[in-house]
């Protein structure tokens, strides 16, 4: 059973939504991602979605753009990506590290390290890293099965986004091919765009269930702990990203960790009450 599915498990039988933040990485500092994720797991996160930084975010909204933006100037990759994520696992062996980007980083990464018993590399050094899943967002379901499989070899789990505009017939796809969780996208539009409906989510979530088996996490567009506490009640997880990235930009380096920890924790307060 992977990191994830041991996760929710534990969750589940506890009765707790997972609480997912979302952060940039190599932001808003080139070498404190380790550090704030230690943070963010003291301030009560379940699983971290890490973002790889990558110059044509299509999902992302202003705030994760920019995020990102600094990251690259600031010269981090895949591979910085991949070593922060080892360096984690120094001291955190068991919290789920999900890196949520595009698919150009990774394949650019495959081709610049590619092995010779034709193994995909990326995915052999995630999974060597201590990565738990992914999150790609321009690989459709019905054009990466194969992808999928080799994570699964790995012990990763490929995650897929659902829309309010996602039809039966692509819930049924994702359901054949996800593992881990899925990712509702609770807004039309980018990240940090627009006012959540929170009735809209309650309405979506059952019709996304009659489908999927996995647990089913909702992000884009929650923002507080009155939000998450609603949304808690009909999801698995929360995922928050755009907040915490607004919170630590422009931090001195020694305050970042106890800003995100403080957000997460009236987050997690939230969500158990």
């Amino acid at each position: 059973m992977s990191r994830i599915a041991t996760t929710f498990a534990a969750l589940k039988a506890r009765g707790r939504t997972a609480l997912i933040p979302y952060v940039t990485a190599g932001f808003p500092y080139a070498d404190i991602t380790p550090e704030l994720m230690q943070a963010m797991v003291a301030g009560g996160a379940d699983v971290i979605e890490l973002g790889v930084p990558f110059s044509d975010p299509s999902a992302d909204g202003p705030v994760i753009q920019k995020a990102g933006d600094k990251a690259l100037a600031q010269g981090i990759g895949m591979p910085e990506v991949l070593e922060m994520v080892r360096a984690f696992r120094t001291q955190d062996q068991s919290t789920p590290v999900v890196l949520m980007g595009y698919a150009n980083p990774i394949e650019r990464y495959d081709q610049k390290h590619r092995r010779q018993d034709g193994q995909n590399a990326f995915v052999v050094d995630a999974a060597g890293a201590g990565v738990d899943g992914l999150v790609v967002v321009d690989y459709p379901p019905e054009e990466c099965a194969d992808f999928a499989a080799e994570l699964r070899k790995h012990g990763l789990d490929l995650i897929f986004l659902l829309a309010p505009t996602s039809t039966d017939a692509r819930i049924e796809q994702v359901a054949r091919i996800a593992s881990g969780y899925v990712y509702y996208v609770s807004l039309k539009g980018v990240t940090g765009a627009g006012t959540l409906d929170t009735g809209a989510v309650e309405a979506m979530l059952p019709r996304i269930r009659r489908h999927v088996s996995l647990p089913v996490g909702v992000g884009f567009g929650i923002r507080d702990a009155a939000t998450a506490r609603t949304i808690g009640k009909v999801a698995d997880a929360v995922v928050i990203g755009t907040k915490i990235i607004q919170l630590i930009d422009l931090q001195p380096r020694d305050q970042v960790g106890d800003v995100a920890q403080n957000f997460l924790r009236e987050i997690r307060t939230a969500l158990d009450s």
